[in-house]
């Protein structure tokens, strides 16, 4: 069985010609003190990253080379592996927030270029050298993005945007080349793209619509298990 079939991607559209996946840059960092909180203490943090110089890096099954988070209990992991982030999101932020948001701003490992919410799909696999990456969920952002950006208004408008970004999971590591290429080899469900798999969190949602987003075998465990409880009746997610 391949790397592929193994993770639940052996649809017919699985055939289907590579697309390529546009690389701005591949960032990382480790944990740094990014501000304090109302008691004083500080704020470790992992969403601090750098364009990386290297030509190739190593991508292991829960990090890039180079690359940590700080907190563990609610970041990294197997299903959150790297990040990627459209860098075409970037000059909107600015107009709406007049600021000048760049590449990396929001933790991202890839700044990508090509793919919005509405085209990533759940479950697609992207090829970047001899590594094999699944699009896994979208991102749900924590209070030190706010912190971070200075911008404490910043995690509600993130989720009403739908401008999430996804999450990847590592099916194969491998050594992958900064410059890319980064090629989409195998699709997910037309059904569930990564703005579908948000909404279905964070906005009212037809119950069908929401037990076919469960039932997606690559979907990761963490999302499913949040839209679950929103099917048990839970309201739409909302940041504070």
């Amino acid at each position: 069985m391949s790397d592929i079939e193994q993770f639940g991607t052996d649809r017919p559209e699985a055939a289907s010609v590579a697309s390529a996946v546009g690389l701005v840059s591949v960032n990382v960092g480790v944990p740094t003190v990014i501000g304090t909180n109302r008691w004083g203490n500080p704020i470790r943090s992992g969403i601090v990253k750098r364009p990386v110089t290297a030509e190739w890096l190593r991508l292991d099954a829960l990090n890039l080379e180079g690359d940590r988070q700080a907190d563990l209990t609610v970041h990294g992991g197997v299903d959150k592996a790297v990040y990627a982030y459209p860098s075409e999101h970037l000059p909107r932020w600015n107009e709406e927030l007049g600021l000048d948001f760049g590449i990396g701003t929001f933790g991202e490992n890839l700044s990508t270029a090509g793919w919005l919410e509405d085209e990533a799909r759940i479950g697609d696999v992207w090829a970047w050298g001899d590594a094999l990456l699944q699009v896994s969920q979208p991102r749900s952002p924590c209070y030190k993005l706010a912190t971070v950006t200075g911008r404490p208004d910043l995690l509600k408008r993130f989720v009403r945007s739908g401008r999430t970004g996804w999450y990847l999971r590592v099916l194969r590591p491998g050594t992958v080349p900064v410059a890319g290429p980064v090629e989409v080899v195998a699709r997910g469900s037309a059904a569930i793209t990564v703005l579908a798999a948000h909404r279905a969190l964070t906005a009212e949602t037809d119950r069908g619509a929401l037990e076919a987003i469960v039932a997606e075998p690559t979907l990761a465990d963490a999302w499913r298990d949040a839209l679950q409880q929103r099917l048990a009746g839970m309201p739409p997610y909302e940041p504070e």
